[in-house]
């Protein structure tokens, strides 16, 4: 059996809530540092993040890592 791949989400709670719901990880990130941390703690698994446009202010361009989509503000 192959494993699955995880998709993540990280931003303010209120806007990532409901994707705990279809599965994913969520990581609740209020400020920039929380999101950082969030970014720093997902695992090989992950393959997709989704971000907030906060979140995705906070981790900046990253290359190498997984797949990133942005929300629309």
């Amino acid at each position: 059996m192959t494993a699955m791949a995880t998709v993540a989400v990280i931003g303010e709670a209120v806007r990532v809530a409901g994707f705990q719901l279809a599965g994913a990880l969520v990581f609740p990130a209020e400020d920039a540092e929380a999101a950082r941390t969030a970014w720093r703690a997902l695992g090989p698994d992950v393959a997709v993040v989704i971000l907030t446009p906060k979140a995705a202010i906070a981790v900046g361009e990253v290359s190498g890592g997984p797949l990133t989509v942005v929300m629309p503000a």
